[in-house]
């Protein structure tokens, strides 16, 4: 039976731990979308210590203000957090950091990371503003708004992919937003069936909207868009939109489709038998069969697009 929750009064000195768990440093590996399109690039960016560096600052732009999203969400679900088994444990539900820490820290990131995403690139910072907006109206309304709570999910992730193409400066390639769009898609419905099984009959009194879901129902959109994420990803194999990649007599990029199939199945592997997908970037860090997979697919992909071409 879950313990009632007993408020904890915060420490100054252990503020800075708190506040950095509190930031979700685990949900950081989400950023590595942005390096998306160094790699798929039509040129040799990724050898390019320039190229490389203004995406590590994009990177580092998107930790500290997805980071205040964060601090953003979790003062406004305070209370709802205290109910929850696991949220019960943040920093900020559990009261070892303090509201107005959050707040304070929370400025600072804006203040100081909008600002820098100008000086690097003015559409980075219009791409940060714009997911700035948009988390603030998920956080206060459209979290509770059905299908269009995982579509501004998904979202998140596609404006990480569109932000290291533009820092660049170079085309985004439509396949390469649309896999984004239908694997993030795939990972935010993966999440709230974990919810709602997590949360069984106490689900809509944590989130409204987990009372117009229904397993069944999330499980007819997690295969519909399953299949619909393999046939995109296979049809840019076929077909790439980097003209260097070879795709005669064999189109090499077919090559990484063996290792996309194995990541979606390990992952609906892990969603159904073990009831895991609620924190995507910690289940891709403790799971080795799906790290071992991600990066097996990575090297397998730079070595075609660096190594074999044309």
């Amino acid at each position: 039976m879950q313990q009632p929750y007993k408020a904890v009064q915060p420490q100054l000195s252990k503020m800075p731990k708190y506040l950095f768990l509190t930031m979700r440093p685990k949900q950081w590996v989400k950023n590595i979308f942005v390096f998306a399109g160094l790699i798929f690039a039509n040129d040799l960016l990724l050898t390019n210590p320039q190229s490389l560096l203004r995406v590590l600052a994009t990177f580092g732009l998107w930790c500290l203000i997805a980071s205040s999203i964060y601090l953003i969400n979790d003062l406004v679900d305070i209370e709802k957090d205290r109910d929850h088994p696991k949220k019960r444990y943040r920093p900020l539900a559990s009261g070892h950091l303090a509201p107005s820490s959050a707040i304070v820290a929370t400025l600072i990131f804006l203040v100081i990371g909008l600002p820098l995403a100008w000086m690097l690139s003015r559409g980075v910072a219009i791409i940060l503003a714009v997911y700035v907006v948009m988390q603030l109206a998920y956080s206060f309304r459209l979290k509770h708004v059905v299908i269009l709570d995982v579509f501004i999910i998904a979202a998140g992730f596609v404006f990480r992919t569109v932000s290291g193409a533009v820092v660049l400066g170079i085309d985004i390639s439509p396949w390469l937003l649309i896999c984004t769009g239908l694997l993030s898609l795939f990972l935010a419905l993966a999440k709230r069936r974990h919810e709602l099984v997590l949360l069984e009959t106490g689900a809509g009194s944590h989130r409204r909207v987990l009372e117009e879901y229904s397993t069944e129902l999330l499980q007819e959109m997690i295969s519909l868009i399953t299949a619909s994420t393999l046939i995109a990803y296979i049809l840019y194999t076929l077909n790439p939109t980097n003209p260097h990649i070879p795709t005669s007599p064999f189109p090499l990029m077919l090559i990484t489709v063996p290792f996309v199939i194995y990541g979606i199945f390990r992952y609906l592997y892990l969603v159904y038998k073990k009831d895991e997908g609620g924190s995507p970037e910690e289940l891709l860090l403790k799971d080795l069969p799906m790290l071992a997979d991600i990066v097996l697919w990575g090297i397998t992909v730079v070595s075609i697009s660096y190594i074999f071409r044309q």
